[in-house]
């Protein structure tokens, strides 16, 4: 067993080393030096030896469902890593390689923002939930209604196809979903599933789903690429040809991508697309269901995406913009095709890059209980100011939906395979939001319904270019009646919006607090502690503290109290109809109330009018912090000859004694979707170096960057200190073909063991540019052999009181602590007991209490953790007996060396000791 305690690797960046963190590879970024207080981990956990490096191991009582959110250890509210899972759907290991002694303190396992290993306490006299909000007005364009066109279903399957980084082949097929009597091109509307079980046995139980790739014999393939049939039925009797894509290949091998499986997954879209174009010059080559349908016209694509699908979509909206780092990607040929929009279902956003120049719809399910912290909202937020900003990016909030039920073969009830609902409800304390029968829960259809709609919506707005249907998106307060009784919120940023004030762009706060999205201090953190639930806004990437990303807290404790915005440069409004604010305030609070004035720099000011916002339904198990989307006229300015041309600051003035709220943002806006062209900007993708260490000498390595495309931009990149844990970053400025991102690490070489050692580099884009691979680096990795561990006895027969004593000896020093597990085993013969021990030895050893009386081979969790530091050779283990006035034959106890599953291992170490009776 090896923890690492290196620190003589050191990196002579051009930025200051960043903060710990690990990507979805299953290593940790640090190593902690000894568990919990006792050397006892908490039920659960353990340390096995891993083939290359010591493993950090959690087991589930319960079965985790295969999903989309990542499974992230944590310590001390540190992020240690992603674990690999283990096909029994209950085991997690994440491999412990890099550099900082310390203890494993308050580990814990969170998913999407929610924690996996313990469940919240039931709250005894919860807090009855918000009702429902009240309908919205109808929009007088409902794209859930179904159109004039027949359909047609068919599918096809192509020889599967090699992706990089993946070892087993991915699948190529698909269902279509394509109108009838209509001539003409097409466009096309492309589906991709996210991250679920990949393979199921047929007229088995709920554990014999499972994600191996390719299915084991006996079990076949769970069709999600089957689960938006409804939607693709919708929109092809609108006119689109619909193609819904398996992705099982890399849902059984994304866990040994860095990206979570994003460039896999436009890879895949790409390599589809690619199909679709040829078959539309060559018709005749297509498959049957491709030749039945209408010509797909190829310059008008819409890509929908379901949470890891989400990511993947918008990853091929990237690529097919701005082309990927060719070693990485899967897919080699001209783009011949055009993104018209996206649509993203409950997505993941690991690298948080969103693309920005192409219109976007993220639908956030109010009860997600996969990515339950709605990280997608990131989509919308993480493209403020990085281009032109033309793209409308829209987030609608639907009350009640869960992760699954938008895909009827994760619906139980509807799916082939086993399914479930997502949000896990506790009988005996129902979530007074998101249980099964709350009042603003939706059920499976009516969830799906309003998804369909919303999708259509999408497709109307993006592709056939119809304003008619953007106030359904675009924060303006209207509804889909198709959708009913579903209650579908929205905001968006971009489109007709102009200048604005934005927190995250340097402003001066009188009255409020400028707070920090991602922050462990809770003085500087926007919710800090009270809080109950999360905010989509602030969703926690991959460091611990995050700069350039911020919103404005309001908190007031009188009438009129009033919180300033002030802009460094003034901003202006001028030729838009209103100020259009995203504001949010505490869940289930009511009757919040703000006036809303703007002064020029000329200091004449106006009171543009009075804005009211609820909060939404929520419970400490929801991300219901989320912002509602209100308009104020610029009417009053004008009259009042406030300059709309220079506007300094913004003013929200309180019409109540007391309350709490939270400003993400204010724009300039008018009616209309403008056209949006691409902006030609560079593209940045970082790659992993691995090295060896060497025997000796001091050699200099550099993280490989690429910078691709046209122009300068401006980026953040956090490189990460395997030895501190520390997250440090700075802005630099890219050009294509340069090295602005500059990195180098020095390496010593040496002789003796240690573990490899990962430095992780992170970017994200700011202004100016896009972001590809966020993350990569450089690992250093271990060339010399571990030292061989012998067992030495020092006392190995004793009379009972005294301590049974052996030596675990190494050959030679190692650079990081060795440690080797031991179990107890049974014995031939009388075998030494529970009463037979200290009881505080047993208890710090096992969490056991002596009664009942049992040989040590039958207490659970009962194992010897021998550790040998780093630069030592030997450590003494010891076991203390105690004496007794009852006389018996002499006892025997044998810990026997452990293997990665923590069974005996054949042929191991073996502590072997005999007790004597004193009497």
């Amino acid at each position: 067993m090896v923890r690492t305690r290196r620190i003589w690797v050191t990196a002579a960046a051009v930025l200051a080393l960043a903060g710990g963190v690990s990507g979805t590879t299953a290593h940790a970024q640090q190593v902690l030096a000894a568990p919990e207080s006792g050397g006892k981990l908490p039920p659960g956990w353990r340390i096995d030896d891993g083939r290359s490096a010591p493993e950090l191991v959690w087991r589930s009582g319960r079965q985790v469902p295969m999903g989309d959110a990542r499974v992230e250890f944590r310590s001390d509210g540190r992020l240690l890593g992603v674990p690999k899972p283990e096909r029994d759907g209950h085991t997690f290991r994440l491999g412990l390689e890099a550099a900082r002694t310390g203890d494993l303190k308050d580990l814990q396992v969170w998913s999407g923002g929610r924690r996996l290993d313990t469940r919240s306490p039931a709250t005894t006299s919860p807090t009855p939930a918000a009702l429902p909000p009240a309908p919205l007005p109808a929009d007088p364009v409902d794209p859930g209604k179904p159109g004039r066109y027949r359909t047609t279903t068919g599918s096809y399957q192509l020889k599967s196809v090699r992706l990089p980084g993946f070892s087993v082949p991915v699948e190529m097929s698909a269902v279509v979903v394509a109108p009838t009597g209509i001539s003409g091109p097409r466009p096309l509307a492309l589906f991709l599933h996210g991250r679920h079980t990949t393979c199921y046995t047929p007229h088995g139980d709920d554990g014999e789903a499972a994600g191996a790739w390719p299915c084991p014999a006996g079990s076949i393939a769970v069709p999600s690429d089957r689960g938006y049939l409804r939607d693709q039925r919708l929109l092809a009797s609108q006119g689109y040809v619909t193609v819904s894509i398996a992705a099982n290949g890399i849902n059984g091998q994304d866990w040994q991508a860095e990206d979570g499986g994003a460039q896999a997954r436009s890879s895949l879209i790409r390599l589809h697309l690619a199909q679709w174009a040829d078959w539309a010059r060559h018709p005749q080559r297509a498959p049957r269901i491709v030749r039945e349908a209408p010509r797909a016209d190829l310059s008008r694509v819409l890509l929908i995406g379901h949470s890891r699908g989400g990511e993947g979509v918008n990853r091929a909206a990237l690529d097919s913009l701005y082309p990927p780092p060719a070693d990485q990607d899967g897919y080699h040929g001209a783009v011949r095709w055009h993104i018209s929009g996206t649509v993203l279902i409950g997505p993941t956003v690991f690298g948080q890059n969103p693309v920005p120049d192409v219109p976007s719809l993220t639908v956030l399910p109010g009860c997600d209980g996969d990515v339950s912290d709605l990280q997608g909202e990131v989509y919308v937020d993480g493209t403020r100011a990085v281009s032109s900003g033309k793209a409308l990016h829209s987030a609608v909030f639907v009350i009640g939906a869960n992760h699954n039920f938008f895909n009827t073969e994760w619906t139980p009830g509807q799916a082939q395979a086993p399914a479930e609902d997502d949000f896990y409800d506790d009988g005996d304390h129902p979530d007074p939001v998101c249980g099964k029968h709350a009042a603003t829960r939706l059920t499976a259809d009516q969830q799906h319904r309003a998804g369909s709609a919303y999708i259509a919506a999408a497709a109307r707005l993006f592709v056939a270019g119809d304003d008619k249907v953007r106030p359904l998106l675009d924060g303006s307060g209207r509804r889909a009646p198709s959708a009913d009784p579903a209650r579908v919120l929205s905001h968006a940023v971009g489109a007709n919006r102009g200048a604005g004030f934005l927190p995250d762009g340097g402003v001066t706060v009188t009255g409020g607090r400028l707070c920090a999205a991602v922050d462990p201090a809770p003085a500087r953190a926007c919710l800090g502690q009270g809080a109950e639930g999360v905010s989509p806004h602030f969703a926690q990437w991959e460091t611990g503290r995050e700069a350039g990303r911020h919103a404005v807290a309001l908190r007031w404790t009188s009438t009129g109290a009033r919180t300033r915005v002030a802009v460094a440069q003034p901003v202006s409004l001028h030729g838009s109809k209103a100020l259009a604010l995203r504001l949010f305030v505490p869940p289930n609070s009511r009757g919040t109330k703000l006036d809303v004035s703007v002064t020029d720099t000329h200091g004449r000011k106006a009171t543009l009018g009075r804005v009211g916002i609820d909060g939404l339904p929520g419970s400490d198990r929801t991300a219901s912090y989320w912002a509602r989307e209100v308009r104020v006229p610029l009417t009053a300015a004008r009259r009042a000859g406030v300059d709309l041309r220079s506007v300094k600051s913004l003013d929200l003035s309180s019409r109540s004694a007391s309350g709490q709220a939270w400003l993400m943002d204010a724009w300039g806006w008018r009616p209309g979707t403008p056209a949006v062209r691409a902006a030609a900007l560079p593209r940045v993708d970082i790659g992993r170096l691995t090295v060896d260490e060497g025997d000796s000498g001091v050699r200099t390595y550099r993280v490989p960057v690429r910078v691709s495309g046209q122009g300068s931009g401006r980026v953040r990149v956090y490189v990460v200190d395997p030895a501190t844990g520390e997250a440090r970053d700075r802005l630099v400025t890219v050009r294509p073909g340069g090295h602005d991102i500059d990195i180098p690490i020095e390496v010593r070489g040496n002789t003796r063991y240690g573990t490899d050692v990962p430095y992780d580099v992170l970017v994200k884009a700011v202004h100016g540019a896009v972001v590809g691979s966020y993350r990569g680096g450089l690992t250093v990795r271990n060339d010399d052999p571990a030292p061989t561990v012998t067992v030495t006895p020092l006392a190995d027969r004793v009379t009972e009181g005294e301590a049974l004593k052996w030596r675990i000896s190494l050959s030679e020093a190692a650079d990081t602590d060795i440690a080797t597990l031991f179990v107890p085993v049974p014995v031939s013969g009388p075998e030494l007991s529970t009463k037979d021990v200290d009881p505080q030895w047993l208890a710090g050893t096992s969490g056991a209490e002596p009664d009942p009386e049992r040989p040590l081979s039958k207490v659970d969790g009962l194992y010897l953790w021998l550790d040998v530091p780093a630069g030592r050779t030997s450590l003494d283990v010891t076991i203390p007996t105690v004496k007794d006035q009852v006389r018996e034959s002499a006892e025997t106890v044998s810990f026997q060396q452990t293997d990665d599953s923590d069974r005996p291992l054949p042929g191991g170490l073996v502590l072997t000791g005999t007790v004597l009776d004193a009497s």
